[in-house]
């Protein structure tokens, strides 16, 4: 059986994407976001959906490009984009996150005096990014062995984008690798930047700003930068799926 054909059985009997995104309090997730940049969806996949997605690594037929961090000091470690058709959950997932992602950037590009709205179903924004000249996928999968990790980075790929995105973890820290924790820093205006370690468990997501937030200060709101990245694994094999809704140029 191919690893494709996997990773459809392992989610055939999971609720539908949309099923499983709406049972979280978005509400809370919301707060969670605008007070640190980030917010978890716990158990967002199972343990068989994870080990069905982080399977297509090596199978380069469903990848468009390869990046070795090393030769572009991105740090050490490597990762594949998906090329279209995106495998189906991941698909699937893309495009249940962004409705409920959506009125989080509004609500956001109102407080910082953008102009930018953002459709409210993902199809319509990548159309945007079509206009835009951004037509190449983004969802990708990481890897990274022992020794590897990735600088603090901010997932930006043309003029336009969409400022969140979201990680998900396909493998269990303590039985498949140590160390290579998920890391948020915010830098503040004329202030020392802030650090942000977040804790996953396999299938868990987090959702995270991909470039500032807004943050309220005495005479309103304030652009925060924000940046991401992944500690220094210690010992094993981490792989993550990342989902980013906008396309590249």
């Amino acid at each position: 059986m191919s690893a494709l054909a996997k990773s459809r059985d392992a989610s055939a009997g999971a609720a539908p994407a949309e099923a499983r995104v709406a049972r979280y309090d978005w509400r809370a997730l919301a707060e969670e976001l605008d007070a640190y940049g980030c917010a978890v969806l716990d158990k967002l996949l199972t343990r068989e959906e994870c080990e069905a997605i982080a399977a297509l690594y090596p199978h380069e037929e469903h990848f468009r490009s390869h990046v070795v961090m090393a030769r572009h000091g991105f740090g050490k470690g490597e990762y594949r984009y998906f090329k279209y058709p995106l495998p189906t959950l991941v698909a699937e997932l893309r495009a249940a996150l962004y409705p409920r992602l959506g009125p989080i950037a509004n609500e956001w590009s109102a407080r910082l005096g953008d102009k930018t709205r953002y459709p409210e179903e993902h199809a319509a924004f990548l159309d945007l990014c079509r206009r835009a000249g951004q037509n190449r996928p983004t969802p990708l999968l990481l890897q990274y062995v022992a020794g590897d990790f990735n600088c603090l980075h901010q997932d930006l790929y043309g003029d336009l984008s969409f400022p969140l995105q979201v990680a998900i973890l396909l493998s269990e820290p303590g039985r498949d690798f140590t160390g290579g924790e998920f890391t948020l820093t915010e830098q503040r205006p004329r202030m020392q930047s802030r650090v942000e370690v977040v804790p996953l468990r396999q299938g868990d997501a987090v959702a995270f700003a991909v470039h500032n937030r807004p943050a309220r200060g005495t005479k309103g709101y304030y652009r925060v930068n924000m940046r991401h990245g992944v500690s220094r694994l210690r010992s094993g094999q981490r792989r993550t799926l990342g989902i980013i809704f906008h396309d590249a140029r």
